[in-house]
């Protein structure tokens, strides 16, 4: 397959990766580069929060913004409600000067799930004032649908809550997010394993944004490496064209012809 060819788009940007990285759960720093590096990931996100260059041991801005080849997509991760997020994301976009924003409301700390209203109204806010607005979103194919429609450059539905590790629990959601959108759909936190990656590629999913599963794992270089490899195996799956399911066997070649005189 031409990488090339088949470039992920968001916006006017293109990426030859289809996997997104998280950077806030890493031991330390050096790994965090190590693993990005392992990963080819090319557009990864930042909290507002880890812009701290007056106390560089806590600070992510400074050295990811080093990294070649890498488009820094900060997050409003921490904020309670729409007018928070769109200050958090004007701040972000001074401080970086990067036109994305991941637009992430989640007020109840015990679940951290997306508040649906208040992410509809500062992707509103923000795509009118030219952000790039990637949104994470329950899996909900009517909020898809409303986020598109206010310009929106992706949605980021989840898989399962964040940090869970329960994978694709919401793949019958992201089915019809997918059959219906007319923007890349990229799967957002859940997921634990390279395989349900690669199973997010096969039916359709644009891309994946994968931070827990790689740097809780017990060799997060290795395990964002085995992570590329499976969301290329799953894109190149989806473009050849998964075989139909049937209800009953198919044999695959006669069983008694060749024993005819």
């Amino acid at each position: 397959m031409d990488m090339k060819s088949d470039a992920l788009q968001l916006g006017t940007y293109t990426f030859a990766s289809r996997l997104l990285l998280g950077t806030g759960k890493f031991s330390d720093t050096e790994t965090m580069v190590q693993a990005i590096a392992a990963s080819g990931a090319q557009l990864v996100t930042v909290a507002l929060r880890r812009f701290n260059r007056e106390r560089p041991s806590d600070d992510l801005f400074g050295p990811l913004s080093r990294l070649p080849g890498v488009t820094l997509m900060p997050n409003t991760s921490g904020a309670r409600d729409a007018n928070e997020a769109v200050r958090a994301a004007r701040l972000a976009r001074e401080l970086s000067g990067s036109p994305f924003i991941k637009v992430e409301i989640h007020p109840n700390p015990q679940h951290l799930l997306p508040d649906a209203v208040e992410t509809l109204a500062a992707a509103k806010i923000l795509a009118a004032e030219g952000f790039l607005v990637m949104p994470y979103i329950p899996a909900d194919p009517v909020l898809a649908k409303r986020l598109e429609d206010v310009g929106c450059v992706s949605v980021m539905p989840l898989g399962a809550p964040i940090g869970s590790g329960q994978g694709l629990d919401t793949a019958a959601m992201l089915r019809l997010i997918v059959a219906h959108s007319r923007v890349p759909v990229i799967v957002d936190a859940g997921l634990r394993a390279p395989s349900e990656a690669a199973a997010a590629l096969e039916m359709g999913c644009a891309a994946v944004l994968v931070n827990s599963a790689i740097a809780a794992a017990d060799q997060p270089v290795a395990m964002a490496a085995a992570f590329a490899q499976a969301v290329q195996a799953g894109r190149a799956a989806y473009r050849a064209g998964l075989m139909p399911r049937r209800a009953a066997a198919s044999a695959t070649s006669p069983l008694t012809e060749f024993l005819s005189p």
